[in-house]
């Protein structure tokens, strides 16, 4: 594990540096036919990450944009790839299963859309705009600015039913082989569950943690007693229907979410919000254990570790070539 973050170090360093980098065989299969300065090097919006970047500059003063258009990448690319089938609009899209509700975000992407379509009409995808906009919100936000691979398309299709993102309350086991049905390993959902050091969530994806964990009547013995008590505040236990359902920070401590690696300290401390990322810890797996102990005391290594696997999932099932297609507007496909 050392020896592959020490080679993944190297790919982004060289491509931050300005050395010219191709997708690698650490990354997913599809990803090889992405490259770096796509849009440069077929002439077609040479100046496109100069161009996002300075848009999210002004968005980010928003600290929630980053957490966001994390999730909302997350969400694009682990259900059918990253193809920007989540921004599309319509009666059943990805974007109105009742999994995709606390998704947002998407207005951002429209701005930037809008402001690539006036320098470069028609040359740059929705998906990604998406994938240099994250990266961007991510830098914006105190994280590293690492290469983004670029060349895929839009997808064509949407369809609810492809929603299967996993519950807040998943056990180890469950969240370990949903990521590697996508394509993705160990390191990638220790790190990529990471960013849950910013962003909040609803109170209904911890209700069963606060007062009914495992159907026992009682709260998750797990949880630390002060963070137990401040949740409960937050978060009333439930007794009647049209009770609000509060957002909450998933890290009290980092209300303004920057980048940070407060998360595994929080875990180790057994201050996680979420029953999913209490699970790390409680697994008995020793190289899950070994990088929450890594990313607690290092933030650099956490740092490199992000950036890798967020490139990784910027890979996952793309669209290239004549496949899908160039939206002019992220909500529609082009008529």
């Amino acid at each position: 594990m050392k020896m592959k973050s020490m080679l993944l170090s190297f790919v982004v360093i060289a491509a931050i540096c300005g050395v010219e980098v191709v997708a690698t065989g650490l990354l997913p299969p599809e990803s090889l036919k992405l490259i770096r300065h796509y849009y440069k090097v077929h002439n077609t919006c040479g100046n496109v990450e100069p161009f996002v970047r300075q848009q999210m500059k002004v968005l980010t003063k928003d600290k929630t944009i980053a957490p966001k258009l994390v999730k909302l990448l997350y969400a694009d690319c682990m259900v059918n790839g990253c193809d920007a089938s989540i921004l599309l609009d319509g009666d059943n899209t990805e974007k109105i299963s009742p999994k995709s509700r606390n998704l947002a975000g998407f207005a951002a992407i429209d701005i930037v859309k809008k402001v690539i379509e006036a320098r470069c009409p028609g040359a740059v995808s929705c998906a990604d705009i998406l994938n240099i906009a994250v990266r961007d919100a991510i830098f914006f936000s105190g994280g590293p600015s690492y290469p983004v691979f670029l060349g895929r398309r839009d997808g064509l299709k949407s369809d609810a039913t492809w929603i299967d993102l996993p519950s807040p309350s998943f056990s180890w086991k469950s969240t370990l082989a949903y990521f590697t049905k996508k394509g993705l390993n160990l390191q990638d959902m220790v790190t990529l569950l990471g960013g849950h050091m910013m962003g909040r969530t609803r109170c209904s994806n911890i209700l069963d943690r606060l007062y009914n964990f495992n159907n026992t009547g009682k709260p998750d013995p797990t949880m630390e007693p002060t963070t137990l008590s401040y949740l409960q505040k937050q978060c009333p236990k439930k007794v009647k229907l049209g009770q609000a359902n509060p957002l909450i920070n998933l890290n009290p401590d980092n209300p303004t979410h920057n980048f940070t690696n407060s998360y595994y300290k929080r875990l180790l401390a057994n201050k996680s919000v979420l029953g999913v990322d209490q699970q790390l810890l409680n697994s008995n797996d020793t190289d899950t254990h070994d990088l929450i102990d890594e990313y607690a005391i290092g933030l650099e290594d956490f740092r490199l570790g992000f950036a890798y696997s967020m490139s990784k999932m910027g890979g996952l099932k793309v669209l290239t070539g004549t496949n899908g297609e160039i939206r002019r507007d992220c909500r529609y496909v082009n008529k």
